[in-house]
């Protein structure tokens, strides 16, 4: 076989950008969400919110306000500090994996 060749090695890998809170919260809400069997129409309604915007919170498009974050925890019955302690793990998490370097993964 031939040699494999850097065409730009004087360049580093492109490292992953940081992922947005708003995202980290999104997951966060909607894995809550779905893991108590909740429909988003039931929730959106209990927060006070339509659907398209609790949606759009869950998918990381939208950044919400304390107020609205706290309406939604209300409608799932989650303590706030809880969920902020779960998004700073998933957070730490993520850091500590990336700090390790690359990874060989054999098959």
């Amino acid at each position: 076989m031939g040699d494999i060749i850097a065409i730009h090695p004087d360049r580093r890998p492109a490292r992953e950008p940081e992922p947005l809170w708003r995202e980290v919260l999104g997951r966060r809400l909607r894995d809550t969400r779905r893991r108590r069997g909740a429909r988003l129409v039931d929730v959106a309604a209990r927060a006070g919110v339509s659907p398209q915007y609790l949606s759009e919170i869950e998918r990381g498009r939208k950044e919400p306000s304390s107020e609205m974050i706290a309406a939604v925890c209300g409608a799932l019955n989650i303590d706030l500090g809880r969920l902020l302690g779960g998004i700073s793990a998933d957070l730490t998490r993520r850091q500590q994996t990336r700090a390790g370097g690359p990874t060989l993964l054999a098959a």
